[in-house]
């Protein structure tokens, strides 16, 4: 990947630097980021390993952050003492770090998954539903996975998802409590406009990824030009869905700027303009 000369500021609120995609050449991915014009990248976890990663990354590297959690493709490994290890590894990570800013931001990856089925159902509505308790617990707000049978952009995985979440909305609007502002986002979104509507209703961000620079996605690039800005998040979610020029390549958080700029295009704004909303929308979810 090319320097860009005088790059415009970008986040990537959701690139997984601890899988071993990266490992002959993470830092090299990071400072070719930083070349780019990235000043923060949001590093989820998917298991309890991959989120104690993600939280070492992120003490070792000043623009990383982490978020921690059991993605639904995981959700056979939960145990009963997982959700005491999740929170431990948020409390032991505050006892180190004293005075220093926080860096584990959210619970997540957390969600649903129909299309991969690893799980059955209720598992992976119980699973997530510990998670989410977590996440109010802590005051977290969460890094939500859905992915719907055969990719489709409606279903019983984002019926399911927004019923939990309309409930755990509720929940947190009549206890007025702090995550009732900044809940959480939908990462990598794929559903139609309406899920979208609702989700963005409840408060919840929209992820936005490398599928919306693809020549075939038409429908969802309507979607996402139906959102407002305001509601928008920048995610690779590297190393997957690479945007185009680079679709079918390992994915890398320099990329995030391609996503802005058919971002920029749908909306008829310019880079700069993406870039100084959604910067300000993953400031206010993520407090960093």
């Amino acid at each position: 990947m090319n320097e860009v000369k005088n790059p415009v500021r970008l986040v990537d609120t959701h690139c997984h630097l601890d899988l071993n995609n990266f490992d002959n050449d993470r830092q090299q991915v990071i400072e070719r980021a930083k070349l780019a014009g990235i000043f923060r990248i949001l590093v989820p976890g998917t298991n309890l390993v991959s989120s104690e990663q993600a939280m070492q990354l992120a003490m070792e590297e000043s623009i990383l952050y982490a978020a921690i959690g059991l993605q639904p493709n995981d959700a056979l490994e939960w145990q009963p003492e997982s959700q005491l290890e999740l929170e431990n590894l948020f409390r032991n990570h505050h006892n180190v770090l004293d005075t220093i800013q926080n860096k584990i931001v959210a619970i997540g990856e957390i969600g649903l998954d129909y299309y991969w089925d690893v799980a059955p159902h209720p598992l992976q509505k119980q699973v997530l539903l510990m998670q989410m308790e977590l996440a109010a617990k802590l005051s977290l707000p969460v890094v939500l996975h859905v992915r719907e049978q055969h990719d489709a952009s409606r279903g019983a995985c984002f019926d399911d998802l927004l019923d939990i979440l309309r409930k755990w909305k509720a929940n947190l609007d009549s206890t007025n409590h702090i995550l009732s502002s900044r809940p959480g986002v939908i990462h990598s979104f794929s559903g139609n406009l309406d899920y979208a509507l609702e989700a963005i209703s409840l408060g919840f961000f929209i992820g936005v990824t490398g599928p919306v620079t693809f020549k075939n996605a038409k429908e969802h690039q309507e979607t996402i030009k139906g959102i407002g800005l305001e509601h928008l998040l920048l995610e690779t979610d590297a190393p997957f869905l690479a945007p185009q020029p680079n679709r079918g390549k390992r994915n890398e958080p320099g990329n995030i700027r391609f996503i802005a700029e058919r971002i920029a295009e749908l909306h008829e704004i310019s880079l700069a303009e993406v870039a100084t909303i959604t910067n300000a929308n993953a400031k206010k979810l993520f407090e960093w």
